[in-house]
């Protein structure tokens, strides 16, 4: 497969990026088994979804399952089982015509009504209430989870800036394969950060990779934020 585009992220990757630990990336993205004592079988869970990645030998995920995931994390802290999730998941697919719909814009407004849907089909009712009501499915689906985001004309995610109210780093798959980059010379971050460690001069940093003193500065705050 052609990696162009579709940016690559190792687990531990995508685990330092999302703070989801990697045990529950691979159980989501990977699948898994467990041995069913009653019956004495073994039995096999599907991944949420087929990540854009599944078909090649390669073990990481894409930037769009990267984004998606973070929506799964949000649905579990309120409770959503993973069997509803999966549901939603499809039938969002189906509905907004897009393997990755949970960070499509369209979401944000139709991501109700599906989540409904898939919680009746589920039997999943106690949590019912809170998905109807407009208002509470917008805590869930929170605003920080799409901010940073820039959608293409398709309103699908194309790039992601993931610091708080700055655009100084960037994640884009077209840009060395969706690593975090400073948007100000595109150099990637660990890389900035690395070197000031080791030349303890960020003004002499910033000359080497010929970027701004303040995109080095924002190389070492975001590394040193998922450190945190």
């Amino acid at each position: 497969m052609k990696l162009t585009g579709l940016g690559l992220y190792t687990f531990h990757e995508a685990s330092r990026l999302t703070k989801i630990p990697v045990r529950d990336l691979r159980r989501w993205l990977d699948g898994y088994s467990y041995r069913d004592k009653a019956q004495e079988t073994l039995i096999s869970v599907a991944p949420l979804w087929e990540t854009e990645l599944a078909s090649d030998e390669i073990d990481g995920i894409s930037f769009h399952d990267l984004l998606e995931i973070r929506f799964v994390q949000a649905f579990r802290k309120h409770g959503v089982s993973l069997q509803t999730i999966r549901l939603a998941s499809r039938m969002a697919r189906e509905l907004l015509a897009t393997p990755y719909p949970f960070t499509a814009r369209r979401f944000q407004t139709d991501g109700r009504t599906i989540f409904a849907s898939a919680m009746e089909e589920t039997g999943e009712t106690e949590l019912l209430d809170l998905v109807r009501r407009q208002y509470a499915f917008r805590k869930v689906i929170e605003p920080s989870l799409y901010h940073g985001i820039e959608f293409d004309q398709d309103q699908l995610a194309m790039r992601w800036y993931p610091a708080h109210r700055s655009k100084a780093v960037m994640l884009d798959p077209g840009v060395a394969f969706g690593k975090p980059v400073v948007t100000e010379g595109a150099v990637r971050t660990d890389i900035l950060y690395d070197a000031v460690l080791a030349e303890g001069n960020k003004n002499l940093v910033a000359r080497l990779y010929e970027v701004p003193v303040s995109a080095v500065d924002a190389a070492i705050i975001f590394e040193e934020s998922l450190a945190a």
